[in-house]
């Protein structure tokens, strides 16, 4: 059997209906790049009688997965978790996920369990970790417009925009064979302060964190801004982290195989 990976979903109004989604492109990139089987978390539901503790969701989660996966989303995390005031009119927000993502992120880490962010996943790690977020970074003194071209192709918006320099050393310029790599960029929000206990892999040319790992994590950690997902099989680095987090979850199915076997 393939390994399991929960992908937290947005929880959001349509059509008169409360409605659960990922969209498909996550979901193919944990399928065909990790080599896995992804299965979707439901936010909204982790609480919805009353009766279950945050502690016995999370039991459950991990009983039934092998690593999990923080997707992209055009929601973003509500400042109140980082200390900040929200902006008037506020931004998209999505506090169902951010119930469910914020301590499954630190159960993940605390347990040693496989865990990718992309982009709203990315923020989702610094804010769970005590880090926090600008709201705007285009607003901020020395920094690009880190935003899509919202008038363009679904092509032109994924394609490669700018570069960013990545760590000697480190993970991702493991996986590239460089530490130079051009990626796209399709956020409004970005890292202000970076967690405690988190290393950068990666930044943009204008300084803004663009990837990271936990320091000390047990199991696989990490995390980027720019989305991996899109057409992963034609990008190196990007197949290379959807394979990396893979093997991390196999290795953690064939332990809990032998744990449970052992039992």
């Amino acid at each position: 059997m393939r390994p399991v990976i929960g992908v937290v979903s947005d929880v959001k109004p349509g059509s008169g209906h409360v409605t659960h989604g990922v969209t498909e492109k996550y979901l193919f990139a944990v399928a065909r790049g990790a080599q896995t089987y992804p299965v979707m978390l439901p936010g909204r539901l982790s609480d919805v009688d009353g009766t279950m503790s945050e502690t016995a969701v999370l039991e459950e989660i991990f009983a039934l997965v092998d690593g999990i996966f923080l997707p992209g989303s055009p929601s973003n995390v509500a400042p109140e978790h980082y200390g900040a005031a929200p902006y008037d009119p506020p931004l998209p927000s999505d506090p169902h996920r951010d119930v469910l993502s914020l301590p499954l992120i630190r159960a993940c880490i605390e347990r040693g369990v496989p865990l990718f962010g992309v982009c709203r996943g990315f923020q989702e790690m610094n804010v769970a970790l005590g880090g926090t977020l600008h709201q705007k970074v285009h607003e901020q003194p020395g920094h690009f417009d880190h935003r899509e071209d919202a008038t363009g192709t679904i092509e032109a918006q994924y394609a490669p925009v700018h570069e960013v320099a990545l760590t000697p050393g480190g993970v991702l310029a493991g996986l590239a064979g460089a530490t130079r790599w051009k990626v796209n960029s399709l956020h409004g929000q970005g890292v202000d302060r970076l967690a405690p206990g988190l290393v950068v892999e990666a930044r943009a040319d204008d300084g803004l964190v663009e990837g990271f790992r936990v320091k000390d994590a047990p199991g696989f950690a990490l995390a980027v801004q720019w989305h991996p997902e899109w057409r992963f099989w034609a990008d190196a680095l990007s197949s290379g982290l959807f394979a990396s987090f893979g093997e991390a979850a196999r290795a953690r199915a064939a332990a809990r195989r032998g744990l449970k076997a052992a039992e």
